[in-house]
């Protein structure tokens, strides 16, 4: 397996002579500020029956179609749930130059189809390349549900898996040969599989890989139950594999304070052996890191308080992290509490002392004037006021993140999965979704709205659809490793 360890002297950063991405995470921060990004549109649990699409979005000040939806393309199958999307190629072939960033990888997670967009061609309107059937996804790995994209260094692609074909929870890992886009099969040794599945990062400099755990999509894909999580029908652990062996060589029990880890990040710096997760049920950020002996640990280090409350579903609600986010100089770290309504920042040059630096409320669960009382609040004096746009209070919250090369804009999106946002945010599902940009300030931290940037998913031609996860053609922080 060829990797791409060795770059060229002469390279100077850019694709074109180097290949995809960028020499080091710093170089990245020096990129081109994104003109145009990437988000998927979902129609599933809306009531509106039309398949979901690949939204192309004008992102740049200076265009007269700034904040609009410039491309929408339909994929030809209904209720895919496209979710997480990623590259064919990454930093981590930074040094090979017949390696483009040219194709848009895009699971279905209910479906279980992987559809190939080609943004290289022309990247204002991209097209479908290829598409993956759920039958030959089913028939060469046992595995469902795929969610996290990630390229390799080989070429290849890595797509993570949630479920098995009758909607049983399965972790593994699916192998998409990056020429031709076939299955190749499993990435995982045989008999390594897990019990859950969900997010996934790896660091060939250590030799490693961890993932994630979500629960039984044949639950989840129906809303969120919690007797489900009491009955362990949901995970609370991160596996460890050895990278180069693909077998799996350390289970961690975060423990009910660890419940339901998603989104798991190393830090950029390849030479760094630890990172973070957010544990959505529990609302508590973990990092994990190589310890002396050579294994892996994880420790607390942020916890969100439960608010009580009256008027709400349960006597207690969680922030419910759903994202997380590094900067490229790995100095700051971002989350987003679904249920709470904010997005926090966070100074991370203390790796094991996170301190706050930033917030912002822009909408949740809690707002005043809400059929939500706060009770009990070890954070806040009051309740937070409402998100009103054009004189309309807005019944959403802030989930997926995505944050520039240079650490300056944060991307926000509201929708977390559509039969979640028709449980917890039903006016979403009639209004669409919303997508806001919230301005860094880098030097000592802090969160403000962009108040020229809006996007309104409510106004799409065909009815109000849910955006999800925002990707740049060049890279973004949540996409590109470095070996």
């Amino acid at each position: 397996m060829f990797v791409c360890f060795y770059v060229d002297k002469k390279c100077d950063g850019h694709v074109d002579s180097c290949g995809p991405g960028y020499h080091t995470p710093l170089d990245a921060m020096k990129a081109p500020r994104e003109q145009i990004v990437y988000l998927p549109c979902i129609y599933r649990n809306t009531g509106i029956d039309r398949p979901d699409y690949v939204a192309t979005l004008d992102v740049d000040p200076k265009s007269p179609t700034y904040s609009k939806v410039i491309h929408r393309l339909e994929v030809p199958n209904m209720k895919d749930e496209l979710h997480h999307t990623g590259w064919n190629a990454c930093s981590s072939c930074f040094g090979d130059p017949s390696k483009r960033r040219n194709r848009l990888i895009c699971p279905g997670l209910v479906s279980s189809r992987i559809y190939v967009i080609d943004t290289g061609t022309n990247p204002r309107a991209p097209s479908i390349h290829k598409t993956v059937e759920p039958t030959e996804v089913y028939w060469k790995t046992g595995l469902a549900n795929p969610h996290t994209t990630h390229c390799l260094g080989s070429g290849e692609i890595m797509i993570s898996t949630i479920g098995d074909p009758s909607g049983n929870a399965k972790g593994g890992f699916i192998l998409l040969d990056g020429e031709t886009f076939e299955v190749k099969g499993n990435w995982e040794s045989p008999g390594d599989g897990t019990e859950f599945g969900y997010d996934f990062w790896y660091q060939p400099r250590h030799n490693v890989m961890i993932s994630t755990e979500w629960g039984h999509p044949k639950l989840w894909a129906y809303g969120f139950d919690p007797q489900h999580y009491a009955d362990g029908k949901y995970g609370q652990s991160l596996h460890v594999w050895d990278w180069t062996t693909h077998k799996r060589i350390q289970d961690i029990d975060l423990g009910p304070e660890g419940a339901i880890p998603l989104e798991i990040r190393f830090l950029h710096n390849p030479e760094e052996p630890q990172g973070y997760v957010v544990c959505a049920l529990s609302s508590n950020v973990f990092r994990f890191y190589k310890t002396l002996r050579g294994d892996w640990a994880a420790e607390k280090v942020i916890d969100v308080p439960s608010k009580k409350v009256e008027g709400w579903a349960l006597p207690e609600m969680p922030g419910l992290i759903t994202d997380i986010l590094i900067s490229m100089d790995d100095r700051f770290l971002y989350f987003s509490n679904w249920l709470h309504g904010d997005v926090r920042q966070y100074d991370i040059t203390d790796r094991r002392n996170p301190k706050m630096v930033g917030q912002l409320f822009l909408g949740g669960s809690i707002c005043k004037g809400g059929p939500v009382q706060v009770t009990h609040d070890v954070e806040l004096d009051q309740q937070p006021d409402p998100l009103v746009l054009n004189g309309q209070v807005k019944c959403s919250a802030p989930q997926m993140l995505q944050l520039s090369l240079d650490g300056k804009r944060l991307y926000v999106t509201t929708s977390l999965f559509s039969a979640w946002d028709k449980q917890f945010y039903p006016a979403m599902i009639k209004e669409g979704s919303l997508m806001f940009i919230v301005d860094v300030n880098t030097d000592v931290g802090g969160l403000s709205l962009n108040e020229d940037f809006l996007v309104d998913f409510g106004q799409e031609p065909h009815g109000p659809v849910l955006a999800h996860e925002v990707r740049y053609p060049g890279g973004d922080c949540s996409s590109d490793i470095w070996l």
